[in-house]
C-alpha cells in the first residue's frame, strides 16, 4: 500500500497528516508513505523531523488586492499553477500511489488534482468551520471531503461527500487529567490555572496585551496561576513587566515562557486558555473540553479563525472577543469572572465535549480506508 500525503503551509495542516500516516504504517505493515509540500514551506522542516520524506512542487498563493505588486505575484501564481502540474503529475508517475490525501495548504491542490484526473482514490481533510479556496476547489473533483464540524456540511455543494470526522489531536492530550497534571507540574495549592498563547500572526499586540493582564494580576496579588508562552515576542513581554515594576520571582505562580513544549501537559492543567482561533487550537480545545476566551487573528485569510471561533461560541463552550475590543483589562475582566464561576465553566466544558470528536484519527482513518476497500473491488 501507498498513500501519499499533501500540506502545508501550517502546522495545523501538517499534523493531521503526520497523526494519519502513523496510524496507517502501525496498522498495515510495509505501508509506504510520501508528503508533498511547497517549496520553502515550513513542511519541509516539520515533515522529516516526523521520519518522513517529502518533496516539493512550486506553488504560491492568489492575492486579493489589486496593487501592482499583487497583480504581479498573481501572475507569477498562474505561472507556478501550469508548473506545479507538472511537477505534481511526476511525482504521481514515480510513487504511483494508491491513495492520495490532502489535508490543507496550497501544495494539496495540483496534487489532489492531478490524482482525481488520473482516477486514484482521493480525499481532502478541512480543520477550519469554513473551507478554503483551495479545499473549496477540491472538493468537487475529490472522493471523500471529510471536516471538523456538522456546520460546515452547508458549505459544500455535494453533501453527500463529506463526512463529519473532527480533526485529529496528539495522543499526548489525552494523557493525563487535570489532577494528574497539576501533579506533575509541582503545583501544591488548589489556585486555578490560566494558560495564555497567541499565534505568530498579530503575536505582538496581543503580548502588549498579555503583559498589561499580568501586571494586573500580580498588583492583585496573584489570585491564579498564570503560564504563558510569548513566542518571539519573549524578551518584550518580560521588558514591559519590568517596566511596570514586576519582578516575576516574586510570583511564583506566573510563568512567562519563550514556547510551552510540554503543551499538552499545560493544557490537560489548565481551567482556562486565552488563545487564538487556528484550526488545531480549536481541535485541541474541544478533544479535552477546555474553557477559552478566544481572540482570532484578524491578519488570516477570509477571517477564518473568527469563523472557527463563532462555532465554538455559538455553542456556549467559549467566549468570543474580537482583537479590536481585547485589551489587557478587559482579559483580566473576563478571566477574574470565568474563574469565580465554576458552574460556568463546567457548561463550557460541557458543550465542548459534546463537539469534541477525540476518535477523530480513527474516523478519518475508515473512511479512506473504505475508499481503498471500494476501488479494490
Amino acid at each position: 500500500m501507498k498513500i501519499l500525503f499533501t500540506c502545508g503551509g501550517t502546522a495545523g495542516h501538517v499534523n493531521p497528516a503526520v497523526a494519519l500516516a502513523q496510524m496507517f504504517q502501525a496498522r498495515n505493515p510495509g505501508c509506504q508513505v510520501l508528503f508533498v509540500g511547497a517549496d520553502g514551506g515550513m513542511e519541509t522542516r516539520l515533515v522529516p523531523k516526523e521520519g518522513y520524506e517529502i518533496q516539493t512542487v512550486t506553488i504560491t498563493n492568489f492575492q486579493r488586492s489589486i496593487t501592482p505588486a499583487a497583480i504581479g505575484h498573481n501572475i507569477k501564481t498562474l505561472l507556478n499553477m501550469n508548473k506545479s502540474k507538472k511537477q505534481a503529475n511526476a511525482i504521481l508517475d514515480r510513487f504511483r500511489p494508491d491513495l492520495v490525501v490532502g489535508t490543507g495548504g496550497y501544495a494539496s491542490y495540483p496534487v489532489v488534482n492531478a490524482a482525481a484526473a488520473r482516477g486514484i482514490p482521493t480525499a481532502v481533510h478541512e480543520s477550519n468551520a469554513v473551507p478554503g479556496l483551495t479545499t473549496k476547489t477540491l472538493s468537487k473533483v475529490v472522493d471523500a471531503v471529510m471536516v471538523g464540524f456538522e456546520e460546515s456540511r452547508s458549505h459544500y455543494e455535494d453533501p453527500s461527500k463529506v463526512v463529519v470526522t473532527g480533526t485529529p489531536v496528539r495522543e499526548d492530550f489525552f494523557r493525563y487529567n487535570r489532577k494528574e497534571a497539576r501533579e506533575k507540574l509541582g503545583f501544591t495549592d488548589d489556585r486555578p490555572l490560566v494558560v495564555s498563547v497567541w499565534g505568530s500572526l498579530g503575536a505582538k499586540v496581543m503580548n502588549e496585551q498579555i503583559t498589561d493582564c499580568i501586571v494586573r494580576e500580580c498588583r492583585a496579588g496573584a489570585p491564579w496561576r498564570h503560564i504563558h508562552g510569548a513566542g518571539r515576542n519573549y524578551e518584550q513581554v518580560l521588558a514591559g513587566l519590568k517596566e511596570q515594576g514586576i519582578d516575576l520571582a516574586q510570583y511564583p505562580g506566573v510563568e512567562v515562557r519563550q514556547y510551552i513544549y510540554d503543551m499538552p501537559l499545560v493544557m490537560a492543567a489548565a481551567d482556562l486558555v486565552l488563545c487564538r482561533a487556528g484550526a488545531s487550537t480549536i481541535a485541541e480545545l474541544t478533544a479535552i473540553a477546555r474553557p477559552a476566551v478566544l481572540v482570532p487573528s484578524p491578519n488570516v485569510v477570509a477571517d477564518h479563525q473568527t469563523k472557527n471561533a463563532r462555532v465554538l461560541a455559538n455553542a456556549g463552550g467559549a467566549v468570543l472577543l474580537p482583537e479590536s475590543e481585547s485589551s489587557g483589562e478587559k482579559l483580566h475582566e473576563l478571566v477574574g469572572q470565568l474563574l469565580a464561576d465554576p458552574d460556568r465553566r463546567e457548561k463550557m466544558s460541557r458543550a465542548l465535549r459534546e463537539m469534541g470528536s477525540p476518535d477523530a484519527a480513527e474516523k478519518i482513518y475508515q473512511t479512506l480506508k473504505e475508499l481503498l476497500e471500494k476501488r479494490a473491488k
